[in-house]
């Protein structure tokens, strides 16, 4: 019994009283279309109206506004996919072997490209600093053009050697970087245990509280991002859109 009221009387007398009515009562609720049914109805009676059918019932539209929400919600759930098998790496997979590494042919390439560069800047200062070192008595532009251009290489060395020296010089000034461990302590959690190591009196709860509740990191939920290269590669695998007219407008964009 609970406040004077005996329970398993008053479940036997209800039992007793509705039997016929318990479990057959059934309430479903109504279901919210997904678009709007006004301009939907209005744009359904004017298709029905060109094949000579004045009238639409509202169950048609609900029916259409279904059929649309299933049907975005697979193309939401294709594109979802292709989208993470596109961000997924395969090369720690065991039944999977890299063919080409194309990273590293655009890294070799770019050596090479930056030692010939080299060389040919090798080459012409070689030809500057023995324009500058002659000491022809003839008055040739072409050997003084050469001169000062050696003159300007000259400087310009000198001050990259200047501004790279001072740069090591103000690093070794400030001295090495330290960088603080993830699962130390902050400022606020090292005063609080000061505190109360010192024993200058209690910490609150809402204190105490807050030093975890700041280190608490949330995780973030996972977005999956579809551009338009996925949306192409749906619509070419699509039997209904792969010869359709907006398949070539995404194309050439």
């Amino acid at each position: 019994s609970m406040a004077g009221v005996n329970l398993c009387e008053e479940s036997a007398n209800i039992l007793a009283t509705n039997s016929s009515l318990v479990g057959t009562h059934i309430r479903s609720c109504k279901d919210e279309a997904f678009l709007s049914s006004s301009p939907l109805h209005k744009r359904v009676l004017e298709i029905a109206k060109r094949f000579g059918i004045t009238d639409a019932p509202i169950d048609i539209v609900t029916t259409i506004s279904l059929a649309t929400q299933e049907r975005l919600k697979m193309v939401i759930g294709k594109l979802a996919s292709i989208a993470q098998h596109r961000m997924e790496t395969h090369k720690d997979h065991e039944w999977c072997e890299q063919a080409t590494d194309v990273r590293t042919q655009l890294k070799f390439f770019e050596h090479l490209e930056r030692l010939e560069k080299q060389r040919k800047d090798d080459q012409e200062r070689e030809i500057l600093l023995k324009a500058a070192k002659s000491r022809s008595r003839q008055e040739d532009p072409e050997q003084a053009r050469l001169k000062q251009k050696a003159k300007e290489m000259q400087q310009q060395e000198l001050a990259e050697i200047r501004q790279r020296d001072a740069n090591l010089t103000a690093l070794a000034a400030i001295g090495p970087r330290k960088k603080r461990k993830l699962d130390s302590p902050g400022p606020q959690a090292t005063e609080v245990g000061k505190a109360a190591g010192e024993g200058k009196g209690p910490t609150s709860g809402a204190q105490a509280g807050s030093a975890p509740a700041s280190a608490r990191q949330f995780t973030r939920q996972r977005v999956t991002r579809v551009n338009l290269r996925d949306f192409i590669f749906y619509m070419e695998q699509e039997q209904g859109t792969r010869n359709s007219l907006g398949l070539y407008r995404a194309l050439l964009k």
